[in-house]
């Protein structure tokens, strides 16, 4: 008899949802939706400002509150959960990954852009001296052919991660692009696969399902689909899709339902949905957090935030190049003055 075939959720809402919220999250926010998941039985929730560990700027946004309270407030309410935190080299240090670990986070994600893995060699050597599990997280992976995302894979790898992800963080890819990139890996490399998805294009569902089918056994969900641009992948749908598919998640389907529709879908400013900016981001291949930043800057200079959005996609900005957004608007409007 076979055995049924097995994925690993981790819950982003805490963390990417935190882009949707203008990184607004109360403790008691966190509080109520973290012990949601853990009685859901959700293996990991993902926790700290969007833009990881010390993410708090003016360039990325203010949180409300200090993401360290966030986190021993997730750590307080799950017994079975556990809490992960992602952290940027060059926005988070080792500082911050050390005191997240002794809030009893449990796992480090240490996400770099899709071509620059080596600069996580670090932070990975550290999460694992931590005893952390350790994730490493290719950002912009639509940014990179197969090839070049196999050999990132394996410098991380070969710091220590005990998991690669494939990360659509523009919610650009197609589904056979995803085929692809996680065929390439899983032949070639010997840890666990993952992949995180973007709705921008409506295709998280289909893209996390084609992650699957190719190997990835790590996948990210987020509960109401709540994160940057159009969100994620919508963790209540994909535990019921994935049951129907014979697929285990150990996730309690009913109590991620209640959780979305009676904790998270009141805290939401707007619902979350594909509007005409983020489907654009998804379109011009532009880092889903930008949607926020180009709207403000769009206000800000009398412009559309899709011609914003088209250019930045042309100058293949990626994260943590926020400041040029108000530099490329600023660009954009003399030239229209001009016109």
């Amino acid at each position: 008899m076979t055995e049924p075939q097995k994925v690993l959720l981790t819950e982003v809402a805490l963390r990417d949802g935190s882009h949707a919220l203008s990184h607004q999250y109360t403790v008691q926010q966190v509080e109520k939706i973290a012990k949601g998941l853990n009685e859901a039985k959700v293996p990991y929730i993902e926790v700290a400002h969007g833009d990881g560990l010390a993410g708090s700027s003016l360039q990325y946004g203010r949180s409300k509150t200090n993401e360290f309270e966030l986190i021993e407030a997730a750590v307080a309410v799950t017994d079975f959960s556990k809490v992960a935190v992602l952290l940027i080299p060059g926005i988070g240090t080792v500082k911050e990954l050390k005191q997240a670990q002794q809030l009893g986070a449990k796992m480090a994600r240490i996400a770099t852009h899709v071509t620059e893995a080596d600069v996580s060699a670090q932070h990975i050597y550290a999460a694992k001296e931590l005893g952390m599990e350790t994730v490493g997280f290719l950002m912009m992976s639509h940014m990179a052919e197969p090839e070049k995302i196999v050999e990132q894979a394996k410098l991380m790898e070969s710091y220590g991660a005990d998991i690669v992800y494939v990360v659509d963080s523009a919610g650009a890819l197609l589904p056979n692009q995803v085929t692809t990139r996680i065929k390439a890996m899983k032949e070639t490399i010997g840890v666990e696969i993952g992949f995180h998805a973007h709705n921008n294009l409506s295709l998280a569902m289909a893209n996390t399902l084609a992650a699957i089918e190719a190997g990835a056994t790590r996948i990210d969900g987020s509960v109401r689909c709540l994160g940057a641009g159009a969100g994620n992948t919508q963790t209540e749908v994909l535990v019921g899709v994935l049951d129907r598919m014979g697929i285990e998640t150990g996730v309690d389907f009913y109590k991620m339902m209640d959780l979305a529709e009676e904790v998270v879908a009141p805290i939401l400013p707007v619902p979350q949905e594909i509007t005409k900016n983020s489907l654009v981001l998804g379109y011009a291949g532009v880092y889903s957090s930008f949607a926020l930043h180009a709207q403000r800057a769009a206000e800000k200079f009398n412009l559309d935030a899709r011609d914003i959005l088209i250019e930045l996609g042309n100058r293949k900005v990626v994260g943590g190049q926020e400041d040029m957004i108000v530099d490329v608007a600023a660009e954009l409007a003399k030239v229209k003055t001009f016109v």
